[in-house]
């Protein structure tokens, strides 16, 4: 993954991120406040040694009483020095749990003992670590002093400092506990959105197709919520960009198979409800708006839908035409003023792919190139069923819908190699669906064009006819091609 990877997850997961981090610092607070206040208190213990004061016994005085630190410092924690001070305060503790309390340390070359002690109470926690220095001094006084009458300790321990009672507890420290909960926040969340962004399976932009395949991409479809409601956006709603994709699309499609003579295309997708009905009754429109002269044949001899988004009888139709029940020229019906044909599925067959596949299919295909500029195939998905790799390998080309956020990655390749098992070759790959808004947004919505009728289109607003009038005009006309 690139930089420009992980900005993008942190863009399209910044909801996930802030939200886990103000779970954590939520929690640090909870935990601030729900424990119990601790407060520290310190004594400091000079060591020192008793010596007739010439240098050379002052000098080896100090270093035997730096030598001393480390073993007295061992010595605060231990039943000997802690039991005096459990008896004189009068504390209801025994003597490992006091000495959980008690922290001695001494700095290197120093004779300073410093005696902390922690306390839920303020006031005992100084009280202790005076009682603890105490002690000390008695104790080591004591081990100390030789057996002999009238010796004394060589060893002197002088409290340097006494224990003051704190007003500020040590524990929890609120600031540094929330800075953690935040930072633990931040990472939890950074974490789970590339952990989620690495494990996604579905493809949700240009760059995850172009990570699967070199097959070009030939235009993108932005998502319209209305789309159930028009499905004909080219027609409906000229100016949208959403329309304009489609005549991208249209321009892009005029570049493929240079070399091939025929200009027909299977449109088809991965599974279903990935929008390739919808995506070939709006480039044949757009297609016929340019001036070529098209016909869509509804292929999907499972679940026909150009008929119902063309608005036109579809009883009657390519079935019928296949198994020589009707003529072609009475069932290709016109639609709009311009030279778009339609020929519907007719009735649903019991044997789809045997009708696609057989002889007077292949006849049908030929007699269409030869009257028409385009020719568009809306076939069935690949993975369910047979039928689009079957069409496509006679049609010569096939365009792959995809749809954003839908189609599954592993979805695709099999389409792809459905249609490479049996020698179709793929023109190219169409996306739908994609976002408008977001890290994964569709680049076009972004320049903010709109289209302007008399530039490029020959057709004019005024020329285009109604929802009403198109598909009365289609039932009542038969044109032979």
């Amino acid at each position: 993954m690139e930089l420009r990877d992980y900005i993008r997850i942190l863009r399209k997961s910044w909801v996930l991120i802030v939200l886990c981090t103000l779970v954590a610092v939520g929690a640090a607070s909870a935990y601030s406040i729900l424990q119990t206040p601790q407060y520290s208190a310190t004594s400091k213990v000079f060591v020192s040694t008793q010596s007739s004061g010439s240098t050379a016994d002052l000098a080896q005085g100090n270093n035997f009483s730096v030598a001393r630190v480390k073993t007295y410092s061992a010595l605060v924690t231990t039943p000997i020095v802690l039991l005096p001070v459990i008896a004189s305060q009068g504390l209801a503790v025994p003597a490992d749990a006091l000495a959980e309390k008690v922290v001695a340390s001494a700095q290197l070359d120093t004779s300073i003992i410093e005696i902390t002690v922690t306390d839920t109470d303020p006031v005992r926690a100084a009280d202790t670590a005076n009682a603890v220095s105490a002690s000390l001094t008695l104790v080591v006084e004591d081990i100390e002093t030789p057996d002999t009458a009238d010796a004394a300790s060589p060893v002197k321990l002088t409290r340097a400092q006494e224990a003051s009672v704190a007003t500020v507890p040590v524990s929890p420290n609120v600031p540094l506990n929330i800075a953690l909960g935040a930072l633990v926040g931040l990472a939890l969340g950074v974490g789970i959105a590339v952990l989620r962004e690495t494990l996604e399976t579905r493809i949700r932009n240009t760059r995850d197709v172009e990570q699967l395949t070199d097959l070009p991409i030939l235009g993108g479809i932005v998502f319209d919520p209305k789309a159930n409601d028009r499905p004909l956006i080219v027609h409906v709603d000229p100016r949208s960009p959403r329309a304009e994709s489609f005549r991208t699309l249209r321009t892009n499609l005029q570049f493929l198979d240079v070399g091939r003579v025929e200009r027909s295309f299977v449109i088809t997708s991965s599974i279903e409800s990935e929008g390739k009905s919808t995506t070939g009754a709006n480039l044949a429109i757009a297609l016929a708006d340019a001036g070529s002269r098209v016909l869509l044949v509804d292929a999907d001899l499972r679940r026909p839908k150009v008929a119902d988004y063309m608005d036109i009888e579809g009883a009657v139709g390519l079935t019928d035409v296949l198994i020589g029940r009707a003529d072609l020229a009475d069932v290709i019906q016109p639609w709009g003023k311009g030279q778009l044909f339609v020929l519907p599925a007719g009735h649903v067959p019991p044997n789809p792919s045997e009708l696609l596949g057989s002889t007077r299919m292949t006849q049908l295909i030929v007699e269409f190139n030869r009257a028409f500029d385009v020719v568009l195939f809306d076939a069935p998905p690949l993975l369910p069923v047979t039928d689009a790799a079957v069409l496509a390998k006679n049609v010569g080309g096939a365009l792959v819908v995809v749809a954003a956020g839908r189609t599954h990655k592993n979805q695709l390749t099999g389409a792809i190699a459905a249609l490479g098992n049996v020698g179709a070759p793929i023109s190219g790959l169409v996306l739908t669906m994609l976002p408008t808004s977001g890290p994964d947004a569709y680049g076009y919505g972004h320049y903010g064009y709109g289209y302007s009728y008399g530039e490029t289109d020959p057709v004019a607003p005024a020329s285009i006819p109604t929802a009403d009038a198109a598909p009365a005009r289609a039932r009542g006309a038969r044109v032979k091609p």
